[in-house]
């Protein structure tokens, strides 16, 4: 059975080190999470993979600054909850459905255009489940 870990956060934040393996799915949300805070945000066993890596280059093209100290951990600094930049390129999100799924509800409330691109495998996957709640809530997509 794996250790467990509880973390408690106390009424004014928290603040520690939680030690975790490499996981694809948590790789792109600690990423895209420390690109909308306001301070430098170490991440340890990030999962260096393609999707993963798609996440990071869209970050970047939004102006948050990635720095892998190696392949297995960087810092985040990020642009805070409205600091994102409007890209000056489409965003390409490689093979990933994750990144592409998931920065459509991140950037969709924001006040600039955004425009994806992905693989010829990542172009005809349907998007129809996240572009409906999307539209619903006043995106245009």
């Amino acid at each position: 059975m794996a250790d467990v870990k509880t973390v408690t956060a106390a009424a004014h934040g928290w603040q520690g080190t939680i030690d975790i393996p490499g996981d694809k799915s948590i790789s792109h949300r600690s990423v895209m999470f420390a690109g909308l805070g306001n301070t430098p945000v170490h991440i340890k066993n990030f999962l260096h993979a393609a999707d993963c890596l798609s996440t990071v280059g869209v970050m970047r093209a939004l102006g948050v600054n990635v720095e892998f100290l190696n392949e297995k951990e960087l810092i985040v600094t990020g642009r805070g909850l409205h600091g994102l930049s409007e890209p000056l390129t489409v965003l390409d999100a490689g093979n990933s459905g994750t990144t592409l799924r998931l920065m459509m509800g991140l950037l969709s409330p924001q006040p600039f255009l955004s425009v994806f691109s992905g693989d010829a495998s990542l172009t005809r996957r349907p998007m129809g489940r996240v572009r409906r709640p999307l539209s619903t809530m006043g995106a245009r997509i």
